[in-house]
């Protein structure tokens, strides 16, 4: 017998969180897409740290949930795995879009789209993807796709790019973060300020909070 791996389309739901309110006051409009084993309301709170008036903050859900070992009693998430990539971040596309076309924030308003660890790969994506001319572009302790070339991202020119990462980070060793880091500023040139920080793998809200 032999075995056949179909595909259908079908219509799906999942969430998203915010933090604060879009108002007059608003000056800065983040997405940020959290790390595996995250949920998107728990990453939210490190951004409490931001002024709440001036700061609106959008954080989409992972789709994929699972029990965090070893006692598999907390839930989190991932974005993507090496199994039908292709096909699945365009479901994470369509995701992302359907969130912006929601939220609908103003031109006006500085847009921030921020990655996090395994995040980096689809908010990347998304950007050059989807051709979303923000106002800064934040790389935080995760890797830059591979498919992505400097022409993913000649649209974006007045676009700040800040690549930052731990020097103590569990995840990079010294090579990583320095093929990560040449990547960066082979696809941004001068746009890209690296800054790296004292620090393991984490969200380093001290550094963001300069960013604004």
């Amino acid at each position: 017998m032999s075995a056949t791996e179909k595909e259908i389309s079908y219509q799906t739901t999942n969430s998203y969180s915010t933090l604060n309110l879009l108002t007059e006051k608003t000056k800065n409009v983040w997405f940020i897409c959290h790390g595996m084993g995250y949920l998107s309301r728990f990453f939210l709170k490190y951004f409490k740290e931001l002024n709440p008036d001036e700061n609106y903050i959008i954080a989409p859900q992972a789709q994929s949930k699972y029990y965090i070992p070893p006692k598999f009693k907390h839930v989190g998430a991932s974005w993507l795995t090496k199994e039908n990539t292709i096909k699945e971040t365009e479901n994470v596309l369509n995701f992302f879009d359907t969130i912006w076309e929601a939220e609908k924030p103003s031109n006006n308003l500085n847009i921030i789209v921020l990655g996090y660890s395994q995040g980096v790969s689809v908010a990347m994506r998304w950007v050059a993807k989807r051709k979303i001319n923000c106002s800064q572009l934040v790389i935080l302790s995760g890797g830059i796709p591979k498919e992505l070339t400097k022409q993913s991202f000649t649209f974006m020119k007045n676009t700040k790019v800040s690549h930052i990462y731990g020097t103590k980070d569990e995840y990079l060793d010294n090579n990583r973060i320095t093929y990560e880091t040449e990547r960066s500023k082979e696809l941004f040139g001068n746009q890209v300020t690296v800054i790296p920080f004292d620090g393991p793998h984490q969200v380093n809200m001290e550094l963001i909070n300069k960013l604004v």
